[in-house]
């Protein structure tokens, strides 16, 4: 494999610019390798890389290493990164690994699974396994018999491809290896592993400077929104769906090409749609608006180059090459999460940059309303004291989607919910360990993001309706006339009906507090009618080992309920504190239903019986020195609302993501 002296430099990647050759066997061949590497040095990708580096073609020194096989073929190999390379956070480690040699990884040929580990607490001794994603890993690379071929594809079996390709304790070894790596280059670093399938020890095979993030200018927020509004008027439908690659929008005509031969027909400000790319299709990947690929993940070859050239990209789409044709007109948006969207169309988009090194210093903490984990490392970026309001309804809707009583009771289910369930929790023999994992992850990421800043995370809040659209949730939940005002928050948890569920709730926080030193994390109670079931519901914690107070754990309770604020002293002798929910809060007072916009208009947040209630909460909180927030929308849409809180002395604000700079700039006025 080659190794050029400014190959890999902090400033440029020369990502898969020279060639590296596996399997070879023979001196004969081997000095073939070598001439064949060093020629590589003088492609055409390579001396145009060079050029518009300014890098010296002549004066450009290079070694070729020889290293002993690690059998690969035999285990598995990957790629991983010392810090989070769509968002640059740099306190987690995210590994991909697939089964056989790694070129399929580096390449994008295959869909790896992916881990993030959080370095911060592995490094005193957790085992902080933040995320484990299941990849697709259709296809493995391994040893070919013809010295001509040394290598070649073949299938990997379905019981394969269902299973992680790593062991916990091999995810965490590898992530001990690159915080290691990292301290003695003292940057972020990029770096290739390979598992041996003779003696099955893990080998680190390369090292580079990741060269993307860190060279980020950090105080420089730059935000890009898509208009919705145009989207619903236009009913401009999504056509694919990937992993988004950075966190900006694209559009422009589709340029559909196959072949690398046939990049000579693409224009400037096309959208590039292909398989996936290799070193030859840069010259395309420069002048496109976006990129969309069938195959790949975060660390192939097209996520590694977009993200170089500051360019929005989805890999692993599975179908653009068939769905978009050339000549579409389309928006590329990579700007909501994890998941890219490719819409039909072309969308209207807003891009705002705000220097947050100059934003002014508030006497309120400002924190952050979040129930999205896949954003948790971008919005860390964002000016914040912690989250205020970290919900669990998203994880559960979107990540674990099955109800938690369908789990617990999985072996009294009907054959083909069963079925329906098993597809959706391969790998887990154990159903209720599944809940309790994913959800552990979603609350982590979050917790992780934004350490040692407090995260207070809302145990679930779901009325039965959204229950019941839960994976077997119509066997548990009834149907009521009013859910906002039924079986919702508290008065579940201790019901004999459902605490075996809310039990998977407390072990999950368990397991993020001891098992991944997630100490920062603190719980909330929502809707809790009266003290007496403030009490039952601590109990029930205790059943798993959730104490308050026992290793710092917090626990508060939301304000939203009249009786609240009514018995405020008695609440407070029970809980560390309470985050006013002001939504819920202004309609129970006011006696409005939110969502009938007949009558939404009579009054708001704004109301002298709201705020005379707030300001009393406020004053007791602060009598009895308990904590006091608001996690409610109120602050965001209402800036006179906002001061009269801070006025109050409120201790902190937790607000969405969206609205906080506003926040900031109206209040310092």
């Amino acid at each position: 494999r080659t190794s050029g002296v400014c190959e890999d430099m902090p400033n440029v990647s020369f990502a898969g610019q020279f060639e590296t050759y596996l399997n070879v066997i023979g001196g004969d061949e081997l000095l073939k390798a070598v001439r064949k590497s060093i020629i590589s040095t003088f492609t055409d990708r390579a001396i145009v890389y060079r050029q518009e580096n300014k890098i010296p073609q002549l004066k450009f020194a290079l070694s070729v290493g020889v290293q002993i096989m690690v059998r690969s073929d035999l285990a598995s190999s990957g790629v991983m990164f010392s810090c989070d390379t769509e968002s640059g956070f740099g306190d987690v480690v995210l590994i991909n690994a697939s089964y056989g040699l790694g070129e399929n990884v580096v390449k994008g040929m295959v869909e790896p699974d992916q881990y993030y580990v959080f370095e911060t607490t592995l490094k005193q001794g957790f085992k902080p396994i933040l995320e484990k994603r299941l990849g697709k890993k259709l296809i493995k690379l391994i040893y070919n018999k013809n010295p001509k071929r040394p290598t070649r594809n073949i299938i990997v079996s379905l019981k394969d491809r269902q299973k992680f390709v790593l062991q916990d304790e091999e995810i965490l070894s590898l992530a001990k290896w690159s915080v290691l790596i990292e301290d003695h280059y003292k940057r972020a670093m990029d770096i290739e592993w390979a598992k041996d399938g003779r003696d099955n020890k893990l080998y680190i095979v390369q090292a580079r400077p990741e060269t993307v993030q860190s060279r980020k200018n950090i105080n420089i927020l730059e935000e890009y929104a898509i208009d919705k509004s145009k989207i619903k008027n236009q009913k401009s439908k999504i056509l694919v769906t990937g992993l988004s690659v950075g966190s900006k929008i694209g559009q422009g005509r589709v340029n559909r090409i196959m072949d690398a031969k046939d990049i000579k027909k693409f224009k400037k400000g096309e959208v590039l749609v292909t398989d996936m790319t290799d070193p030859d299709w840069v010259p395309a990947m420069k002048l496109a608006s976006a990129i969309v690929t069938d195959r790949g993940g975060r660390t192939c070859h097209a996520a590694i180059v977009s993200r170089e050239l500051g360019v929005p990209c989805i890999v692993g789409t599975g179908n653009a090459a068939r769905v978009l044709k050339t000549g579409d007109e389309i928006t590329v948006n990579c700007s909501e999460g994890e998941i890219g969207k490719v819409y039909q169309g072309i969308i209207s988009f807003k891009i705002k940059k705000t220097d947050i090194s100059k934003l002014p210093k508030l006497p309120i903490k400002i924190m952050l309303n979040l129930g999205e984990p896949d954003q948790a490392f971008k919005m860390s970026f964002i000016p914040n004291d912690g989250v205020g309001l970290a919900r669990e309804e998203f994880i559960i809707a979107n990540k674990i989607k099955i109800h938690p009583l369908a789990l617990v009771n999985y072996k009294k289910l009907p054959k083909l919910l069963k079925n329906k369930i098993d597809k959706a929790t391969y790998g887990y023999s154990d159903k209720t360990e599944f809940f309790v994992e994913k959800l552990a992850e979603g609350i982590a990421k979050i917790g992780a993001a934004f350490y040692p800043k407090e995260v207070i995370v809302r145990f679930s809040d779901f009325k039965t309706n959204e229950y019941r659209s839960l994976i077997g949730g119509e066997l548990y939940e009834p149907l009521e006339e009013n859910p906002m005002l039924g079986w919702r928050g508290a008065s579940r948890y201790y019901d004999e009906k459902f605490a075996p569920a809310f039990l998977l709730e407390c072990r999950a926080i368990k397991k993020i507090r001891e098992e991944m030193g997630l100490n920062n994390v603190s719980v909330m109670v929502p809707f809790c009618r009266t003290p007496e079931e403030g009490e039952k519901v601590l109990a029930i914690m205790k059943k798993t080992g959730l104490v308050k107070e026992k290793d710092g754990l917090k626990v508060y309770v939301m304000c939203e309920i009249p009786s609240n604020a009514i018995l405020i002293e008695e609440f407070l002798d029970i809980f560390d504190g309470v985050s006013i929910g002001s939504n819920d809060l202004t309609q129970l007072i006011m006696g409005l239903d939110r969502d009938n916009f007949l009558i939404s208009g009579i009054a708001n947040e704004n109301n002298s019986a709201v705020k005379k209630i707030i300001k009393r909460v406020i004053k007791i909180c602060k009598e009895k020195n308990k904590y006091c927030g608001i996690c409610g929308q109120a602050p965001s849409d209402f800036p006179d609302f906002a001061e009269f809180l801070v006025k109050e002395g409120i201790e902190s604000m937790s607000l969405n993501p969206d609205t906080i700079i506003k926040t900031i700039l109206n209040l310092s006025r």
